[in-house]
């Protein structure tokens, strides 16, 4: 029996413009997925009925898109009028949920085991289940502590040092039971904040750490990270991949390639120019002589002759000219 999937996905997605002030980040390709695509996949196919967006942001380009595509589920785009925070986002999405659902954070790429997840779900008899990811510094998350039976024995956001009780953060990624509505407020607010310590509280709030990759996909550094990871671990359906970077189309790129780059389709690399740890989206162009480092291409941009890029995110159609230099930022430079 399938289930609900639920993706946050309200925000403006502000860490990746250019590229967002015309496409939402949900839509962003990643290898031959769009990102909130691959936030799904993590779900295992058989176990989905219906994914729910909570979206805030080109609200119609959304609808456009999944009416336009075929997918192994339906697709219904329930929009905020005005920004409501994850937990106002999610019961905005109440009418529409029922029985036992999941939600992501619309930016999660990781290697969580979800149908684990669902059986520990459901033999502790939680109303929720978070996932759970070790790191060194916790005091940027949301930290958790669990008891020997994966009970959330305690939940605090964004600890100072000397608050850290656990190096367990918040993954972004939930198994819930519509129950939990009963416990949310109206209107805006938070459910790191508002509802997971009151399930803590109550004993019924279960965690479950993973291992292999976890990864925010919304900053420039970070999509790298997420590229990277789609390639090692096989996360597209068509495409190729040939010395650690991925090819939506079968043609030959025989420029210089190093790290993982995403090369999509109609892309068009010179032999004479450097590839490291790049994004090209389609119909992109980078010419004779040129080197790029971690930088990210917007569709149909174009970099001219012998320019030297790094960390710089390129707006969709631009043109950036001959021999420009440039370290971080974007193209164009907003003034």
């Amino acid at each position: 029996m399938g289930m609900q999937v639920v993706v946050l996905a309200g925000g403006f997605g502000s860490r990746l413009r250019p590229w967002t002030y015309t496409l939402p980040k949900p839509l962003l390709p990643l290898l031959d997925r769009t990102l909130v695509e691959q936030v799904v996949s993590g779900v295992p196919s058989e176990l989905i009925d219906e994914v729910i967006i909570a979206a805030g942001y080109k609200v119609d380009d959304l609808r456009d898109y999944f009416a336009s595509c075929e997918l192994d589920y339906d697709v219904k785009i329930v929009p905020e009028d005005e920004p409501m925070g994850t937990g106002g986002a999610l019961k905005n999405c109440m009418d529409h949920l029922s029985g036992t659902f999941a939600c992501f954070n619309g930016d999660v790429v990781s290697s969580l085991d979800f149908s684990s997840m669902l059986r520990q779900h459901k033999s502790m008899k939680c109303l929720g289940t978070l996932a759970l990811w070790e790191v060194a510094d916790p005091t940027r998350f949301g930290i958790v502590g669990i008891d020997e039976d994966r009970l959330v024995t305690r939940f605090k956001e964004k600890p100072a040092p000397e608050e850290v009780f656990s190096n367990l953060i918040n993954a972004g990624s939930y198994i819930l039971e519509e129950d939990v509505f009963e416990l949310m407020p109206d209107g805006r607010s938070s459910l790191e904040r508002e509802l997971f310590p009151v399930l803590a509280e109550q004993g019924a709030l279960g965690g479950m750490p993973f291992e292999g990759y976890f990864i925010d996909a919304g900053t420039p550094e970070s999509w790298k990270s997420a590229v990277k990871a789609a390639i090692v671990h096989g996360r597209h359906d068509a495409g190729l991949v040939d010395s650690s970077s991925w090819f939506a189309d079968s043609r030959a790129i025989d420029c210089t390639r190093k790290g993982h780059n995403m090369f999509a389709k109609g892309s068009d690399v010179a032999d004479s120019a450097t590839i490291h740890d790049c994004t090209l989206l389609a119909q992109s162009r980078v010419a004779d002589g040129s080197s790029l480092q971690d930088c990210l291409l917007g569709m149909a941009a174009k970099v001219g002759r012998d320019c030297q890029l790094r960390g710089v995110i390129i707006d969709h159609e631009a043109e950036v000219p001959d021999e420009t230099v440039q370290t971080g930022g974007v193209f164009p430079q907003v003034e």
